[in-house]
């Protein structure tokens, strides 16, 4: 008589974002939507990198703090259940600060400038020399995240693999001063569609460059934002054939218009010619209005209740706690510093 085959445990993704602003059509396309997705098939924790952010906004903390929960409101509307994925604020998980200073141990200031990321980062910033220190030691800080809880899967854009490549030096490093397997190799899982460029044509979706439309944003918000979209400077007069490339009312058409078909039809004519502008951002407004609607008025369904949004993330956070606990403790022992 054959055995009933054994139950295989779900892979572990870790994924999250800085809460320092309202989330936007980029993480929704980018992470947002493909997390609603993952907490069926795995088991997902997602991090409110609150302490992260402070990397660079330790001058502005309330914009960091009150962000929390606009954040949550956000993950909540866009349908990630609680039940099903655990939210937590890293900041009340005191393991993750302890395992970053138990790898930085293990990692260079060398090797962390030549992390590409790090480098493009800085430069974004203009810090050039004057880095904070926390900023700099952040592949460390997110090695402790995303091993403490061993997650296998790591759902990223392109720009994050070398701090996954990171994650995993410093993870293959302590596993041999074990001399066993302690923490668990990452994987990236990168999304189909990369990152969004912002409605100014700009490449990046940005809340800083003011470029972007929140998925918190009113009907007249979308409507204004869906105006300043770029599309083709050199299509001039609608009978012009029109380009496609870095147009950014296609791009948002091919990432949320589910029509395909009709979407194709009207590629094929605004590059032939005879197709204004103003008719595709008026297809693009439709599209956007629909999808947004229904999260708009969950998420202010939700925003009634902030305590209630906070009570989930006082529980998700003590159950992922646990789970950080037990790995710190795994660490400490192999690292000798378990004395009682």
């Amino acid at each position: 008589m054959s055995q009933p085959a054994t139950p295989t445990t779900p892979s572990v993704i870790l994924t999250g974002d800085r809460p320092t602003g309202p989330l936007h059509l980029g993480h929704y396309v980018g992470s947002l939507r493909n997390r609603v997705t993952y907490q069926h098939e795995y088991k997902q924790f997602i991090m409110l990198a609150d302490s992260q952010a402070l990397t660079d906004n330790m001058e502005d903390t309330d914009k960091v703090h009150r962000n929390v929960v606009e954040v949550a409101l956000d993950y909540l509307a866009v349908g990630i259940d609680p039940a099903k994925s655990t939210i937590l604020i890293q900041s009340q998980i005191p393991e993750l600060a302890e395992l970053t200073f138990y790898y930085l141990n293990m990692v260079t200031v060398a090797r962390l400038e030549r992390n590409p990321t790090v480098k493009q980062e800085i430069i974004l910033r203009g810090f050039e020399r004057d880095i904070p220190a926390g900023f700099l030691t952040y592949p460390a800080s997110q090695a402790a995240d995303i091993s403490a809880f061993k997650a296998s899967l790591v759902p990223v854009g392109e720009d994050q693999i070398p701090m996954i490549e990171q994650t995993n030096e410093i993870v293959r490093k302590f596993n041999r001063l074990a001399n066993r397997d302690i923490l668990v190799e990452c994987k990236a899982l990168v999304p189909e569609i990369g990152r969004l460029p912002g409605i100014d044509g700009k490449a990046k979706m940005s809340k800083s460059l003011g470029n972007t439309i929140n998925l918190g944003a009113t009907a007249d918000e979308i409507t204004a934002a869906v105006k300043k979209v770029y599309t083709d400077p050199l299509h001039l007069r609608v009978q012009d054939p029109g380009h496609l490339e870095g147009n950014v009312a296609f791009i948002y058409l091919d990432a949320f218009d589910t029509e395909k078909a009709a979407l194709e039809e009207m590629k094929a004519h605004y590059v032939r010619g005879g197709l204004g502008d103003s008719i595709v951002k008026k297809r693009l407004e439709v599209v956007l209005q629909e999808m947004l609607a229904p999260i708009r008025a969950r998420r202010e369904e939700f925003a009634k209740d902030k305590g209630q949004v906070m009570q989930i993330l006082k529980e998700g956070t003590a159950k992922a706690r646990e789970v950080a606990a037990r790995t710190a403790d795994e660490v400490k022992a192999a690292l000798g510093l378990s004395y009682f």
